[in-house]
C-alpha cells in the first residue's frame, strides 16, 4: 500500500525556469501590489524603470494585458516604462527639471500607479492622471482612453493651469490626499 508520495528532486529540474513558470503565473495577482520606480541611471541624463520583481527592463515580464481572476487590466513594466520616458521628455519640454519629474511620479504613482486604464469606479476617474471624469481628456485626443501620451499630456496640461508644476500638485495631493 502506498499512504504518501515522497518528492526528491530531479537532477534535470531547472530551477530557474520553474521560477519563470511561477512569475507568470503570479504577475497578474501581485502586479497590483508592486511598486514600479525610476532610478537615475549612471549615464547622467536617463530615468530607467525599475520594476520591484526585478523583472530586467530589456525583457520584462510578460503576461495578458487582462487579469483573468478580476477582469481588471494591469500594466505591464514595458507600459510603465514607455509612459514614464515619455512624461520626463514632456516635462523637459514644458521647462520643468527632474526634480518636478520625480514629484510627478511620485503623484501618479498615487494615483494609478501609471496605468494608463486605471478606472476608479467609485469616483469614476481614469487614466495615468485620474481624470475626473475621464472624458475630460478628449481635449487632447480623441484616443484618451487608450493612449497614455494622450493622457500624459492632458494630465501636464491640467497640472500646469491648476497648480503650476508636478512638486506643487505633489505637495497638494500629499496635504489633501488628491489633486
Amino acid at each position: 500500500m502506498v499512504y504518501g508520495a515522497r518528492l526528491r528532486p530531479s537532477r534535470g529540474v531547472n530551477v530557474a525556469a520553474v521560477a519563470g513558470v511561477l512569475i507568470l503565473i503570479m504577475s497578474p495577482i501581485l502586479a497590483p501590489f508592486t511598486a514600479t520606480t525610476l532610478a537615475y541611471s549612471s549615464s547622467g541624463s536617463d530615468y530607467v524603470a525599475q520594476n520591484f520583481q526585478g523583472a530586467n527592463n530589456s525583457s520584462s515580464v510578460s503576461f495578458d494585458d487582462w487579469s483573468m481572476s478580476s477582469g481588471v487590466y494591469l500594466a505591464t513594466a514595458t507600459d510603465i516604462r514607455d509612459a514614464q520616458e515619455f512624461a520626463l521628455a514632456e516635462v523637459l519640454k514644458l521647462g520643468w527639471n527632474e526634480d518636478e519629474f520625480m514629484c510627478l511620479v511620485n503623484l501618479w504613482n498615487r494615483e494609478s500607479h501609471w496605468n494608463y486604464r486605471a478606472h476608479n469606479v467609485g469616483s469614476g476617474a481614469y487614466g495615468i492622471p485620474q481624470a475626473l471624469p475621464g472624458s475630460k481628456m478628449a481635449s487632447a485626443g480623441a484616443d484618451w482612453e487608450t493612449n497614455p501620451r494622450t493622457q500624459i499630456r492632458w494630465g501636464l496640461g491640467y497640472i500646469d493651469n491648476r497648480y503650476g508644476s508636478p512638486c506643487d500638485a505633489w505637495q497638494h495631493s500629499q496635504d489633501t490626499g488628491w489633486y
